[in-house]
């Protein structure tokens, strides 16, 4: 029996979405993984989106399916990436969330594992907050948080500056958008999609 992986994410200028294809291609280095790659939903117009320069970069991930809150009862673990918007999550992704009432009254994600990678404009931006404040929600449902561990080495580069934190994988967009996602907070992306689903394998397959 395979495990099932999910990695659900919001990216508006794709930054989150290029660390999210990074979680996923680690998690499916564990033999017998089921990863599946989705995104959330926006909530502005097209009209919003174009005039902030964001629309044209949705479209080299505008054929990812669109999560949907029933499906995520049939995960074993679930990996969500967020961009962060003044220290939390993104309102896309809150929406989401503020949508699984009915699993939480269910316990329908009591046990799984949870996940949370994240994007910020600048290196102080509230990388931290936003992931830690997320695991809230996390435990409210009774989710099992899994973080990145210290055996990944690229918590502890000092040659450049980069994102990555021991609660999650991190990105530095800048303040205008412009910086893409390094080859090393890529690399710890890819760990945590791995680690997650090593644990989630060791807990669910049978």
């Amino acid at each position: 029996m395979s495990v099932k992986v999910q990695v659900i994410f919001y990216s508006m200028y794709g930054h989150v979405y290029r660390m999210a294809e990074a979680v996923a291609e680690g998690a499916k280095q564990v033999s017998g993984a089921e990863v599946s790659l989705y995104q959330v939903a926006d909530l502005m117009p097209d009209d919003v989106l174009e005039k902030y320069g964001a629309k044209a970069a949705k479209t080299a991930f505008a054929k990812v399916p669109v999560a949907k809150v029933d499906q995520l009862a049939e995960a074993d673990a679930i990996i969500f990436g967020t961009p962060t918007r003044f220290g939390n999550m993104a309102a896309q992704m809150r929406n989401f969330l503020d949508q699984t009432g009915q699993l939480w009254m269910k316990g329908a994600l009591v046990g799984k594992v949870g996940s949370v990678f994240a994007s910020t404009g600048t290196q102080h931006g509230g990388q931290e907050t936003t992931i830690t404040s997320f695991h809230t929600t996390l435990l409210h449902h009774g989710m099992v948080i899994v973080g990145v561990p210290y055996t990944e080495s690229g918590l502890m580069h000092m040659g450049e500056i980069t994102g990555g934190t021991p609660y999650g994988a991190t990105t530095l967009a800048g303040p205008d958008g412009s910086r893409q996602p390094s080859e090393n907070e890529l690399k710890i992306a890819r760990y945590q999609g791995k680690h997650v689903a090593e644990i989630a394998d060791r807990l669910f397959r049978k």
